[in-house]
């Protein structure tokens, strides 16, 4: 996925950690401050994860400061539990998916749609070291290669 326009926040980390496989798209539950931090692009949905307790979808670990912070409310947290604006049968899916094989549903981008602020999810299973190692072999070869076609060798 490439950081556009319309997209606020990017989890580069999520492809890194984690194997990726099916991806939702949810709204989010905010307030108008993080509405408008969000949109100057200053969330923070690296260290993110989803959880669903009591039949409701969580964003947890997400940061998003205030805008202004000397205009926020003293209760303002920027690290609150945000609600995730998905269907009944989304929920229990994800929630069938999270228990069943160990699985983590990891935000992915944070990017608007119309006016709306969506989230982009991704069910991932975490990836051992030895996998991290040749992703990153892999990379570094796909580097060298593109070198060489750049430099004419």
């Amino acid at each position: 996925m490439e950081k556009s326009s319309g997209t606020y926040a990017y989890n580069r980390k999520a492809g890194f950690n984690y194997e990726l496989g099916d991806k939702y798209e949810a709204g989010i539950e905010l307030t108008g401050i993080e509405v408008k931090s969000v949109r100057a692009g200053r969330a923070n949905i690296d260290s993110g994860y989803v959880s669903i307790r009591g039949g409701e979808a969580f964003l947890m670990s997400v940061s998003i400061p205030p805008y202004q912070a000397s205009n926020t409310p003293k209760e303002h947290e920027p690290e609150r539990y945000r609600r995730l604006l998905l269907s009944k049968k989304e929920i229990a899916e994800l929630c069938r998916l999270e228990n069943g094989r160990s699985l983590t549903i990891v935000p992915i981008s944070m990017y608007n749609k119309g006016r709306k602020v969506k989230v982009g999810l991704a069910i991932g299973r975490g990836k051992k070291q030895f996998d991290k190692r040749e992703t990153i072999k892999k990379r570094e070869s796909e580097r060298e290669i593109g070198r060489s076609w750049k430099h004419g060798n």
